[in-house]
């Protein structure tokens, strides 16, 4: 039977466990993870692996020292290192993987989104494994997710999996930090994600590492609100994986919520940037979150940033609470000359009217609790 249950996994490894030494791959950790992978994979368990790691693989045939690393010099060392990624994790395994290179442009378009699902869903169904990795080569800030652990929980919410393993080189979240405070106690359960368990999160200590507990938690948040279970586990430990195979608990289990919301909605909560924002007066806010409606020109007294029809946009009140984001049917400044009109004053004031709304109810995302802007 699947292990756990699970009919389909995404596992994160990161460069700490990718490369210990920050220059060049080694297996020291992957022997393991890769007889982990065999295993579900044999048991029935469909697999997605979200591997860092190609900067560090590459760092030693790029001659540069100095630290932080200017984007050219990763994105050359990424250049070296996804095929020395991709040919370390082949070597360990004999069936055959395909290297899958995502930027942030690719999650925000749906077309390429859906396309992406599409290769997934087809590359599981013929029994090879997804190695799923963002492409440093040519991403630059603004197309980069930032990190692995975020872009994981995106790959298990566009995939349809049931659990999200993330594997660390500590046991799980603990109360403290336990490199420097020797009590500190492992958490074994997560019910619900709050400020106070973002509280216990550090940064990455890795010299590589873009990711820490921060980002894990991050993803945790976003994955178990898609209603799929995610699990903090120690890479390091081969044990990790025995105990996962015979059932048994280990690490940080941060548990699914009830409730599931469709692709779409985490599609437009998680995976576009917002480029701007609009304000809404408090008719308009009672009825997007009371009423499921849409955002009427009428409901809105301003706007903020520069953005275009078909950018993504946060709706806040005049309070400066955020409440949704969406996809704008209108730039900037089409909003600016119709903000609280009524929708049939559009075309006298524009010459055109190619939507009655602003936002339309089916292109926007709710944030459960309202957040300061």
């Amino acid at each position: 039977m699947p292990v756990r249950g699970w009919k389909r996994i995404v596992l994160k490894v990161g460069s700490a466990l990718i490369a210990p030494s920050a220059d060049g791959c080694s297996t020291r950790y992957l022997l393991s993870i890769a007889r982990f992978i065999a295993e579900c994979r044999a048991a029935g368990t469909e697999v997605v692996l979200v591997s860092s790691g190609s900067v560090a693989a590459g760092r030693n045939a790029i001659s540069f020292k100095q630290l932080p690393l200017p984007i050219n010099i990763k994105q050359a060392m990424a250049a070296v290192g996804q095929s020395r990624m991709m040919a370390c994790w082949a070597q360990l395994f004999d069936f055959d993987c395909a290297q899958v290179l995502l930027t942030h442009d690719d999650l925000k378009d749906r077309r390429r989104y859906l396309n992406i699902d599409n290769t997934l869903r087809t590359l599981l169904a013929n029994q090879v494994l997804p190695i799923v990795n963002e492409n440093d080569t040519v991403a630059t800030a603004e197309l980069k997710v930032g990190d692995n652990d975020n872009l994981a929980a995106m790959v298990a919410i566009l995939a349809d999996a049931d659990a999200l393993l993330i594997c660390s080189d500590i046991d799980g979240l603990f109360n403290a930090n336990p490199r420097t405070t020797p009590d500190a106690k492992l958490i074994p359960l997560v019910e619900h994600i709050t400020p106070a368990i973002y509280a216990m999160a550090g940064g990455s200590h890795h010299a590589i590492g873009t990711g820490g507990m921060a980002t894990k938690i991050q993803a945790a948040d976003k994955a178990t609100k898609a209603g799929i279970d995610t699990l903090i586990i120690n890479g390091q430990k081969a044990t990790t994986f025995d105990e996962l195979l015979a059932d048994r608990h280990c690490g940080t289990l941060f548990q699914r919520q009830q409730e599931r919301i469709s692709a779409k909605k985490h599609w437009l909560r998680h995976n576009l940037k917002p480029q701007g924002s609009i304000v809404v007066d408090a008719g308009a806010a009672l009825a997007l979150q009371q009423r499921g409606a849409s955002l009427l020109p009428s409901g809105i007294t301003a706007t903020a940033g520069h953005f275009d029809k078909g950018d993504a946009v946060l709706l806040q009140t005049e309070a400066g609470l955020t409440l949704a984001q969406g996809i704008s049917q209108y730039s900037a400044l089409e909003l600016a000359k119709i903000r609280g009109a009524k929708s049939q004053q559009i075309a006298s004031l524009l010459g055109y009217c190619p939507s009655e709304v602003a936002v339309h109810r089916d292109d926007l995302a709710l944030f459960e609790t309202t957040t300061p802007a």
